[in-house]
Protein backbone atom coordinates (compact mmCIF):
# COMPACT_ATOMS: atom_id res chain seq x y z
CA UNK A 1 0.00 0.00 0.00
CA UNK A 2 1.31 3.45 -0.91
CA UNK A 3 2.09 5.62 2.09
CA UNK A 4 1.45 9.34 1.93
CA UNK A 5 3.36 11.89 4.00
CA UNK A 6 2.00 15.42 4.37
CA UNK A 7 4.53 18.08 3.34
CA UNK A 8 2.68 21.39 3.57
CA UNK A 9 -0.37 23.37 2.55
CA UNK A 10 0.12 26.16 0.03
CA UNK A 11 -2.49 28.46 -1.52
CA UNK A 12 -5.38 26.05 -0.99
CA UNK A 13 -3.40 22.98 -2.12
CA UNK A 14 -2.18 20.13 0.08
CA UNK A 15 1.19 18.68 -0.89
CA UNK A 16 2.15 15.09 -0.06
CA UNK A 17 5.16 12.88 -0.65
CA UNK A 18 4.47 9.23 -1.50
CA UNK A 19 6.64 6.13 -1.92
CA UNK A 20 7.15 6.84 -5.60
CA UNK A 21 6.31 10.47 -6.16
CA UNK A 22 4.70 13.71 -5.13
CA UNK A 23 0.98 14.56 -4.98
CA UNK A 24 -0.62 17.98 -5.23
CA UNK A 25 -4.21 17.88 -3.92
CA UNK A 26 -6.40 20.83 -4.92
CA UNK A 27 -9.00 22.47 -2.71
CA UNK A 28 -12.58 22.97 -3.83
CA UNK A 29 -11.89 26.58 -4.87
CA UNK A 30 -9.94 25.24 -7.86
CA UNK A 31 -11.94 24.43 -10.98
CA UNK A 32 -11.58 21.18 -12.88
CA UNK A 33 -10.63 23.11 -16.01
CA UNK A 34 -7.93 25.04 -14.14
CA UNK A 35 -6.43 21.86 -12.66
CA UNK A 36 -6.44 20.03 -15.98
CA UNK A 37 -4.92 23.08 -17.68
CA UNK A 38 -2.09 23.12 -15.12
CA UNK A 39 -1.39 19.45 -15.81
CA UNK A 40 -1.54 20.05 -19.56
CA UNK A 41 0.90 22.98 -19.28
CA UNK A 42 3.39 20.83 -17.42
CA UNK A 43 2.96 17.91 -19.82
CA UNK A 44 3.68 20.20 -22.76
CA UNK A 45 6.80 21.60 -21.11
CA UNK A 46 7.94 18.01 -20.48
CA UNK A 47 8.41 17.72 -24.24
CA UNK A 48 11.39 20.09 -24.01
CA UNK A 49 14.75 18.99 -22.62
CA UNK A 50 14.33 21.01 -19.42
CA UNK A 51 14.74 19.29 -16.05
CA UNK A 52 11.23 19.30 -14.60
CA UNK A 53 9.07 16.82 -12.63
CA UNK A 54 7.17 14.43 -14.90
CA UNK A 55 3.43 13.94 -14.43
CA UNK A 56 2.49 10.37 -13.55
CA UNK A 57 -1.29 10.60 -13.19
CA UNK A 58 -4.33 12.77 -12.52
CA UNK A 59 -6.62 11.34 -9.85
CA UNK A 60 -9.79 12.13 -7.92
CA UNK A 61 -9.77 10.96 -4.30
CA UNK A 62 -12.62 11.79 -1.91
CA UNK A 63 -13.91 14.27 -4.46
CA UNK A 64 -10.63 16.16 -4.67
CA UNK A 65 -8.62 16.43 -7.85
CA UNK A 66 -4.90 15.80 -7.61
CA UNK A 67 -1.84 15.71 -9.84
CA UNK A 68 0.72 12.97 -9.21
CA UNK A 69 4.26 13.69 -10.38
CA UNK A 70 7.92 12.89 -9.76
CA UNK A 71 9.33 13.90 -6.39
CA UNK A 72 12.55 15.90 -6.72
CA UNK A 73 14.81 15.46 -3.72
CA UNK A 74 16.90 18.53 -2.99
CA UNK A 75 17.00 22.07 -1.65
CA UNK A 76 15.33 25.09 -3.20
CA UNK A 77 17.57 27.81 -4.53
CA UNK A 78 15.83 30.31 -2.26
CA UNK A 79 16.78 28.23 0.78
CA UNK A 80 20.37 27.97 -0.42
CA UNK A 81 20.49 31.74 -0.86
CA UNK A 82 19.18 32.16 2.69
CA UNK A 83 21.68 29.67 4.13
CA UNK A 84 24.67 31.04 2.22
CA UNK A 85 24.30 34.81 1.73
CA UNK A 86 27.99 35.01 0.83
CA UNK A 87 27.16 33.03 -2.34
CA UNK A 88 24.34 35.32 -3.46
CA UNK A 89 26.11 36.43 -6.64
CA UNK A 90 26.94 32.82 -7.58
CA UNK A 91 23.36 31.68 -7.01
CA UNK A 92 21.94 34.69 -8.84
CA UNK A 93 24.14 33.93 -11.83
CA UNK A 94 22.79 30.35 -11.87
CA UNK A 95 19.24 31.66 -11.51
CA UNK A 96 19.57 34.01 -14.49
CA UNK A 97 21.25 31.32 -16.60
CA UNK A 98 18.37 28.92 -15.89
CA UNK A 99 15.80 31.54 -16.76
CA UNK A 100 17.55 32.30 -20.04
CA UNK A 101 17.52 28.57 -20.84
CA UNK A 102 13.79 28.38 -20.17
CA UNK A 103 13.14 31.46 -22.29
CA UNK A 104 15.12 29.97 -25.18
CA UNK A 105 12.58 27.15 -25.57
CA UNK A 106 9.46 27.05 -27.72
CA UNK A 107 6.25 25.25 -26.74
CA UNK A 108 3.77 26.32 -29.42
CA UNK A 109 0.71 24.62 -27.89
CA UNK A 110 0.77 26.79 -24.76
CA UNK A 111 -1.63 29.71 -24.35
CA UNK A 112 -0.41 33.15 -25.45
CA UNK A 113 0.88 35.39 -22.67
CA UNK A 114 -0.49 38.55 -24.31
CA UNK A 115 -4.01 37.07 -24.43
CA UNK A 116 -3.80 36.14 -20.76
CA UNK A 117 -2.57 39.62 -19.80
CA UNK A 118 -5.28 41.36 -21.84
CA UNK A 119 -7.90 39.32 -20.00
CA UNK A 120 -6.38 40.03 -16.60
CA UNK A 121 -6.21 43.78 -17.30
CA UNK A 122 -9.89 43.75 -18.32
CA UNK A 123 -10.77 42.05 -15.02
CA UNK A 124 -8.62 44.34 -12.85
CA UNK A 125 -10.29 46.81 -10.50
CA UNK A 126 -8.94 49.82 -12.39
CA UNK A 127 -10.68 52.80 -13.98
CA UNK A 128 -11.48 52.62 -17.67
CA UNK A 129 -8.84 55.18 -18.65
CA UNK A 130 -6.06 53.22 -16.94
CA UNK A 131 -7.27 49.94 -18.46
CA UNK A 132 -7.35 51.52 -21.92
CA UNK A 133 -3.82 52.85 -21.51
CA UNK A 134 -2.53 49.45 -20.37
CA UNK A 135 -4.29 47.61 -23.20
CA UNK A 136 -2.81 50.07 -25.71
CA UNK A 137 0.70 49.72 -24.31
CA UNK A 138 0.44 45.93 -24.32
CA UNK A 139 -0.76 45.94 -27.93
CA UNK A 140 2.23 48.06 -28.94
CA UNK A 141 4.83 45.65 -27.56
CA UNK A 142 6.29 42.97 -29.87
CA UNK A 143 4.76 39.50 -30.05
CA UNK A 144 7.30 36.83 -29.14
CA UNK A 145 6.86 33.10 -28.54
CA UNK A 146 9.37 32.25 -25.83
CA UNK A 147 8.48 29.73 -23.15
CA UNK A 148 7.52 31.87 -20.14
CA UNK A 149 7.36 30.19 -16.73
CA UNK A 150 5.05 32.79 -15.20
CA UNK A 151 6.36 32.36 -11.66
CA UNK A 152 10.12 32.11 -12.08
CA UNK A 153 11.53 32.49 -8.59
CA UNK A 154 14.34 30.80 -6.58
CA UNK A 155 11.69 28.94 -4.55
CA UNK A 156 10.66 27.14 -7.75
CA UNK A 157 14.14 25.79 -8.44
CA UNK A 158 15.31 22.65 -6.64
CA UNK A 159 19.00 21.76 -6.57
CA UNK A 160 19.62 18.03 -6.12
CA UNK A 161 22.52 16.52 -4.17
CA UNK A 162 24.61 16.23 -7.34
CA UNK A 163 23.99 19.89 -8.23
CA UNK A 164 21.36 19.33 -10.92
CA UNK A 165 18.74 22.11 -11.02
CA UNK A 166 15.07 21.23 -11.54
CA UNK A 167 12.38 23.82 -12.28
CA UNK A 168 8.97 23.20 -10.70
CA UNK A 169 5.46 24.73 -10.69
CA UNK A 170 4.46 25.22 -14.33
CA UNK A 171 0.86 26.21 -13.58
CA UNK A 172 1.27 29.64 -15.20
CA UNK A 173 3.36 28.66 -18.22
CA UNK A 174 2.59 30.51 -21.46
CA UNK A 175 4.36 31.52 -24.65
CA UNK A 176 5.22 35.17 -25.02
CA UNK A 177 7.79 37.91 -24.60
CA UNK A 178 10.79 37.00 -22.43
CA UNK A 179 10.95 40.47 -20.92
CA UNK A 180 7.44 40.07 -19.50
CA UNK A 181 8.61 37.01 -17.55
CA UNK A 182 11.67 38.93 -16.37
CA UNK A 183 9.51 41.85 -15.25
CA UNK A 184 7.36 39.45 -13.23
CA UNK A 185 10.40 37.99 -11.45
CA UNK A 186 11.65 41.51 -10.75
CA UNK A 187 8.31 42.45 -9.16
CA UNK A 188 8.26 39.26 -7.06
CA UNK A 189 11.61 40.18 -5.51
CA UNK A 190 10.23 43.63 -4.72
CA UNK A 191 7.07 42.14 -3.18
CA UNK A 192 9.33 40.20 -0.81
CA UNK A 193 11.06 43.40 0.21
CA UNK A 194 14.27 42.43 -1.62
CA UNK A 195 14.75 45.66 -3.56
CA UNK A 196 18.53 45.37 -3.84
CA UNK A 197 18.30 41.79 -5.08
CA UNK A 198 15.62 42.84 -7.60
CA UNK A 199 17.85 45.54 -9.04
CA UNK A 200 20.91 43.27 -9.08
CA UNK A 201 18.86 40.56 -10.80
CA UNK A 202 17.56 42.90 -13.50
CA UNK A 203 21.01 44.33 -14.18
CA UNK A 204 22.53 40.85 -14.47
CA UNK A 205 19.77 39.50 -16.72
CA UNK A 206 20.05 42.47 -19.08
CA UNK A 207 23.83 42.13 -19.17
CA UNK A 208 23.83 38.39 -19.88
CA UNK A 209 21.04 38.57 -22.48
CA UNK A 210 22.08 41.87 -24.09
CA UNK A 211 18.61 43.27 -23.36
CA UNK A 212 18.01 46.97 -22.79
CA UNK A 213 16.87 47.59 -19.22
CA UNK A 214 14.36 50.13 -20.51
CA UNK A 215 12.68 47.42 -22.61
CA UNK A 216 12.06 45.19 -19.57
CA UNK A 217 10.83 48.22 -17.63
CA UNK A 218 8.12 48.86 -20.24
CA UNK A 219 6.53 45.59 -19.14
CA UNK A 220 6.49 46.33 -15.41
CA UNK A 221 3.19 48.33 -15.20
CA UNK A 222 1.50 45.77 -17.46
CA UNK A 223 2.72 42.82 -15.41
CA UNK A 224 1.69 44.59 -12.18
CA UNK A 225 -1.82 45.14 -13.55
CA UNK A 226 -2.16 41.54 -14.71
CA UNK A 227 -1.16 40.34 -11.24
CA UNK A 228 -3.64 42.66 -9.50
CA UNK A 229 -6.60 40.30 -9.97
CA UNK A 230 -4.81 37.53 -8.03
CA UNK A 231 -2.96 39.76 -5.55
CA UNK A 232 -3.04 39.36 -1.80
CA UNK A 233 -4.59 42.35 0.03
CA UNK A 234 -1.16 43.47 1.26
CA UNK A 235 0.16 43.54 -2.33
CA UNK A 236 -2.59 45.74 -3.75
CA UNK A 237 -1.16 49.18 -2.91
CA UNK A 238 2.32 48.20 -4.06
CA UNK A 239 1.11 46.93 -7.43
CA UNK A 240 -1.06 50.00 -8.00
CA UNK A 241 1.99 52.23 -7.52
CA UNK A 242 3.77 50.38 -10.33
CA UNK A 243 0.68 50.48 -12.55
CA UNK A 244 0.61 54.25 -12.16
CA UNK A 245 4.11 54.62 -13.59
CA UNK A 246 3.53 55.62 -17.20
CA UNK A 247 7.16 55.45 -18.28
CA UNK A 248 9.26 53.73 -15.64
CA UNK A 249 12.82 54.98 -15.72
Amino acid sequence: MTTKQFVKEHLGKELFRTDDGFVKVFGEEYTKSGILNEALNQARVEETDLNIPRIKAIEVVDGKWSIVMDYIEGTTLSELMRQHPEKEDEYLDLFVSLQRTVLSKRVPMLNKLKDKMQGRISEANLDATTRYDLHTRLDSLPKHYNLCHGDFHPSNIIITADGTPYIIDWAHATQGNASADVARTYLMFYLEGKEQLAEKYLKLYCLKSDTAKQYVQKWIPIVAASRLTKAKPEEDEFLRRWIGVVDYE
